[in-house]
């Protein structure tokens, strides 16, 4: 079964058809073994899987995954990860199974006490240039073309120090597309601490620790950060912004 991105639907009472975003429940296993299941927009999934992947622990490198397969299900997808044995010993003395929520908190973490437990290298922050933030604002609409028909979905952008847009990838929920885009960037061999990430939402506790896990050192994000996401921040020396908007801007830590 192929699940479109996006889903042309008729509003009750009215004349025309309009575009939402889908929404479908998205298996993770790791060689044959159930690990998560996220609600997810069903595009750039191999992205998905790699940055899941990396930023909950399950592999430490691109290298340790071997293999990603898109098993279409009756009610989702199933995305069959292969790891090495190695990095398969480690994910069996922790696992856990995640149900995941696209507006979630903790969305790999099932005690305070693993929490602790995962914490990223500290990160330094590249030197932004001038007017860098909103370059980088000003370039993220056009870089969300299904946003543009639907409305409903976050963007999350890789952007150089100069606020350069490079890469961007879009998911219904938040945490999801920063997945898609570390995923993508580790797919590619990218070096994330040139750069910052640009997210359309607002900023979380884990929007910053997906930050730093993915080896970035500078989160900027359009709406109003929460008092875990400042305090993580300055914790793990990532630089937060929030308030990014068209000539304004708040750096938090």
């Amino acid at each position: 079964m192929h699940f479109p991105p996006l889903l042309h639907l008729r509003p009750h009472g009215a004349a025309a058809d309009e575009e939402v975003a889908v929404e479908v429940p998205v298996a993770l296993t790791v060689n044959g073994i159930s690990q998560a299941v996220m609600l997810a927009t069903p595009s750039d999934l191999e992205d998905f899987a790699v940055g899941f992947g990396l930023s909950e622990g399950w592999f430490t490198s691109r290298q340790e995954l071997l293999d990603i397969e898109a098993l279409p299900q009756a009610d989702g997808i199933e995305l069959a990860l292969t790891v090495t044995a190695a990095c398969e010993q480690r994910l069996k003395s922790r696992r856990r199974t995640l149900a995941g929520r696209t507006g979630c908190g903790l969305c790999g973490v099932e005690s305070l006490a693993e929490l602790g437990s995962r914490r990223p290298a500290v990160v330094t922050a590249p030197a932004l240039q001038p007017g860098a933030l909103d370059r980088a604002l000003a370039a993220l609409p056009p870089a969300q073309p299904l946003n543009a028909r639907c409305g409903g979905l976050h963007g999350a952008a890789w952007c150089s120090s100069s606020g350069e847009l490079l890469l961007a990838r879009e998911d219904i929920g938040r945490h999801n597309a920063l997945d898609k885009l570390t995923g993508a960037l580790a797919r590619q061999g990218a070096d994330p601490r040139g750069g910052f990430v640009l997210m359309s939402s607002r900023a979380s506790f884990e929007l910053v620790h997906k930050t730093a896990m993915a080896g970035a050192g500078l989160l900027a994000c359009m709406s109003a950060p929460s008092s875990l996401a400042i305090a993580t921040a300055r914790d793990l020396g990532v630089q937060l912004w929030a308030f990014v908007r068209e000539g304004r801007a708040t750096r938090y830590a």
